[in-house]
């Protein structure tokens, strides 16, 4: 079989999935704007903690035997033509081209800029912010927002800390209720004032902020764990809006191909699916994109691969560290009710690490530089 071209836009956790599932029977290129991986898990203690700081910025420079990564912006897809646009003018010619743009995140969770020192900058600028502030406020009750709220706290326990939710339970849209009590017991425990049912809206002086009710909530220093938006916006003005539903998000049938297109792949938080918008959701997605353009790839035969559905999963193992030695765990357990794991699997699942050593392994980079 003649080398085909896999062109691969944004290498996130779906983006390089697929792109090192397919390094070995394609010629592989994968395109980001950052220069470095952004270990998104790792961000929000890099955001707190000076020793945290270069943790999320990996290299791609091992991603890849055969391929390579392109560092540029995509302004298009030519699908007549089957190229990939850049802004510097470069076209990337594709057999198959996968859409793994993510979405994007408040600050911490963001990567600011396109170089790792960029990056590293903006990190340092939290840190600093933090340890000035006198009262701290995170605004969202979601994963992020525990866990920013936990590393805020264990960083300034003289600090006022404040977590305003709008919902009636911590964690509670990730299915997670049980693990929100949990959530709520450590951050009570720790003085961390919790508001829930709280609606937040800037207010009319400078560090003040207003609840539903119109209550008045003074605050230095606001950190906004909301909810992500897809990154799509530059395939709207690529001429490809019809390719997303009402939200923003890229449409994808059953085996993760753009709705009506045979060579183009959608993965991770830009797509459609119903997973849960978590890194192993991500993974899980790039490793079935890439079976599915292998088969694609192979053409007809006797011997070629099938292409397998994608079956998602809106509940997946859920760990929320409470800084690096406690946190809570959720494990799906089939038909029954989630599994509750407590400080000391969280500790050794995610907390303590934040899965940095696997993802440096994932990036051929070595455990620490």
């Amino acid at each position: 079989m003649a080398t085909r071209n896999v062109v691969v836009i944004g290498g996130g956790y779906a983006g390089i999935r697929v792109a090192k599932d397919l390094d070995d029977i394609a010629r592989v290129t994968l395109v980001d704007r950052k220069e470095v991986f952004f270990h998104r898990v790792a961000s929000l203690r890099a955001g707190v903690d000076e020793r945290w700081t270069r943790a999320p910025l990996i290299p791609y420079s091992r991603l890849l035997e055969h391929g390579r990564v392109a560092l540029g912006k995509v302004t298009g897809i030519q699908t007549r033509e089957r190229e990939v646009v850049l802004a510097s003018g470069e076209r990337l010619p594709y057999d198959v081209v996968v859409i793994a743009t993510g979405a994007d995140y408040p600050e911490p969770a963001r990567f600011v800029g396109t170089t790792a020192e960029e990056a590293a900058n903006v990190f340092r600028g939290h840190q600093r912010r933090i340890v000035e502030a006198r009262r701290i406020m995170v605004v969202g009750g979601g994963p992020s927002g525990v866990e920013l709220s936990a590393e805020i706290r264990l960083a300034r326990p003289d600090a006022e800390v404040t977590l305003a939710h709008s919902g009636a339970a911590l964690l509670e849209g990730n299915g997670a209720v049980r693990a929100g009590r949990r959530a709520l017991d450590w951050l009570a425990a720790h003085e961390v004032r919790v508001l829930l049912n709280t609606f937040v809206s800037p207010g009319s002086a400078f560090g003040s902020f207003r609840d539903g009710a119109g209550r008045r909530i003074e605050a230095d220093l606001v950190f906004w764990a909301t909810g992500t938006t897809p990154n799509t916006v530059w395939l709207r003005l690529a001429g490809h809006g019809d390719w997303l539903n009402g939200t923003g998000h890229v449409r994808v049938d059953g085996h993760l191909r753009v709705v009506g297109w045979r060579d183009v792949f959608a993965v991770g938080d830009v797509t459609d699916i119903s997973d849960a918008k978590v890194a192993p959701a991500a993974f899980a997605q790039g490793r079935a994109a890439a079976h599915n353009i292998r088969a694609h790839l192979d053409g007809s035969g006797r011997h070629r691969s099938q292409s397998k559905p994608y079956k998602a999963v809106p509940l997946r193992l859920l760990a929320v560290p409470f800084g690096p030695g406690d946190g809570v765990t959720m494990m799906p357990r089939g038909e029954r009710e989630a599994m509750l794991l407590g400080r000391r699997a969280t500790v050794v699942l995610k907390s303590k690490s934040l899965l940095v050593p696997h993802q440096r392994a994932l990036l051929g980079q070595p455990a620490a530089d």
